[in-house]
């Protein structure tokens, strides 16, 4: 790796009453070989002991303490904004690195000044043989996915290539990306921030490239849990802001289309016990489920009217034209039958 003499590597952890997992987390990056780095929690207001455990244990650690839960993509603009390194390293608190997590990824960028981005081989915490994610998919609906998700690990993704994006829980960034194309927009709050921030800097032009030797173990569904109906409003919300913000015209106008295929394949999924939904029991639960949607889908219309503005923001850093977005998105979707038979 061509590190430069005294390079610092940032890494930063958003935290919200995830005490125990925190700890884990932390251990695991002071444990980094072959980087020097600095961390950076960034507290969202938790009320569980973890800034008293974080002064008592971890008194490395550049702490940022907010009074309120300002979610995901604020609390890491936070971060970012505090971070000292050109290299800059998420990591969900739910989540533990192997000890040249961060060498790893920061050989990525070594000879390839348009990479922008690197991804993380994501598997799960309970279950080390699956993977959970190794980089990202998408549909064109606007709905994404972890590439690999839930399928056993077997050698299938053992080699560094490039990818759409980076999953948001364990990856890393070039400052110099994040400062022309701007950090994650908060308006997400959380779930699809890592995939718009993704689109956006390839539709910026920056490429991105996954790296099996970079390691990580993930508690999937810690920040919510996996049958959190706030879970689903804010996936469906989002994934309508994305297309919104980031689709090109030729592409949007057929959302709809792909909307109605993901759920009638997602109905039918149901019905045999397979796929997302199959993850609340009962018809009761289902209701909720398709309620939680429909509120996701009033408040992205609320949401709407910004989106002019942001499209416009877009286009001033836009490299790729309409076409060659569509053809990226086109060669790294998901499948429909996967989307619709696998849980995340």
């Amino acid at each position: 790796m061509q590190v430069q003499h005294g390079e610092t590597l940032s890494v930063i952890v958003v935290n919200w009453n995830r005490k125990e997992l925190l700890r884990a987390c932390l251990a695991s990056l002071l444990s980094q070989e072959g980087v020097q780095k600095e961390i950076i929690v960034v507290d969202n207001g938790s009320s569980d002991g973890s800034v008293q455990m974080l002064e008592q244990e971890f008194r490395s650690v550049k702490v940022i303490r907010n009074t309120v839960n300002l979610g995901f993509c604020a609390a890491n603009n936070q971060g970012i904004a505090a971070a000292s390194g050109e290299f800059i390293a998420l990591l969900n608190n739910d989540a533990e690195a192997c000890p040249n997590w961060l060498y790893e990824l920061r050989r990525v960028f070594d000879s390839r000044p348009d990479v922008g981005m690197a991804a993380s081989k994501v598997l799960v915490w309970e279950d080390p043989r699956r993977i959970d994610k190794a980089g990202h998919l998408i549909y064109l609906d606007g709905q994404n996915r972890g590439r690999g998700s839930g399928e056993l690990d077997v050698g299938q993704y053992d080699t560094m290539e490039e990818i759409l994006w980076p999953d948001g829980c364990a990856a890393m960034y070039r400052r110099g990306m994040l400062q022309q194309i701007g950090g994650f927009d908060e308006d997400f709050f959380a779930y699809a921030d890592d995939a718009e921030l993704g689109l956006r800097a390839r539709i910026a032009g920056w490429r991105c490239f996954y790296t099996p030797a970079a390691v990580v173990r993930h508690h999937r569904g810690a920040t919510l849990g996996v049958r959190s109906l706030r879970r689903v409003e804010l996936i469906e919300r989002n994934r309508i802001l994305l297309a919104a913000k980031l689709f090109p015209w030729s592409l949007l106008w057929l959302n709809g289309a792909f909307y109605l295929a993901r759920l009638l394949a997602g109905a039918w999924a149901a019905l045999r016990g397979k796929g997302e939904i199959s993850r609340f029991p009962g018809w009761g639960n289902k209701f909720r489920v398709a309620l939680a949607m429909l509120k996701g889908d009033m408040e992205a219309l609320r949401m709407l009217p910004k989106i002019p503005r942001k499209r416009r923001q877009v286009a001033r850093i836009r490299k790729l034209t309409a076409a060659e977005i569509r053809r990226l998105l086109w060669n790294k979707r998901i499948s429909l039958k996967t989307l619709s038979q696998e849980s995340v």
